[in-house]
Order: C-alpha cells, then sequence, then structure tokens
C-alpha cells in the first residue's frame, strides 16, 4: 500500500515523531490536533470553547492540504481533561459538522500534551 504523509504549514508543526496526517489509500488518518497557535507553536489562551475553536482551525488546514473537507470526514475521536467540557466542545464541534455527522467517540483523559483542555483526531475518505 502506498502511504503519503500530509503536513500543512497553516496547522501547527507536529511536536513529536509524527505525522500531521497519513493518507493511506483514499483514507486520511489525521493526527490528535490541541489549540497549538500554528504561527507561534503556543498553547491558545482562554476556555475549552477557544481552544476547541483553534482545534478545529488546525483540523481543517490538515484535511485541507491532504484535498479533503469536514464533508469528507467518516470519525472523530475527541479527548477531554473535563468531561463536564462536553457540552461547550459539542457546540463549537457541531457548527463544523452541521449537516454530516461523522461517527464519534468522546474519553476522558487524565491530562492532555502542553496542558490542552482538548484534542480532537479525525479520519477522512476521498
Amino acid at each position: 500500500m502506498n502511504l503519503k504523509t500530509i503536513s500543512s504549514d497553516q496547522a501547527p508543526a507536529a511536536i513529536g515523531p509524527y505525522s500531521q496526517a497519513v493518507c493511506a489509500g483514499n483514507m486520511i488518518f489525521c493526527a490528535g490536533q490541541i489549540a497549538l497557535d500554528p504561527s507561534t507553536g503556543e498553547m491558545v489562551q482562554g476556555d475549552v470553547v477557544m481552544q476547541t475553536e483553534r482545534v478545529m482551525a488546525n483540523i481543517a488546514a490538515v484535511l485541507s492540504a491532504s484535498g479533503a473537507g469536514f464533508d469528507n470526514v467518516v470519525k472523530t475521536t475527541i479527548f477531554l481533561v473535563e468531561m463536564g467540557d462536553f457540552a461547550a466542545v459539542n457546540e463549537v464541534y457541531g457548527r463544523f459538522f452541521s449537516s454530516h455527522k461523522p461517527a464519534r467517540s468522546t474519553v476522558a483523559v487524565k491530562s492532555l500534551p502542553r496542558g490542552a483542555l482538548v484534542e480532537i483526531e479525525t479520519v477522512a475518505c476521498l
């Protein structure tokens, strides 16, 4: 199988030994995105709503670099430090998936890289 690494300078550079996304056939597997500002590499300051908005912008950039968009997403996984933030994250998330609703899991975690409050990973199909 032919694997293609996907990257965008409109999304934060990987902070470890991984790729922003990998295309395998017609499937795009995107690494989890946290609320890093791609121009500074710093965490967006603010609440979970502000962080989720940045996360979704980062996802949009990686999807775009692969030739996809939110309508191509088939599965997402949301990682939350505080499950009490679910409704706020869901409201922002829902703006990006208004008509098309991919399968989704939401998982509570003890902590996330760089002190993030939310991380979202996606799988898309071209």
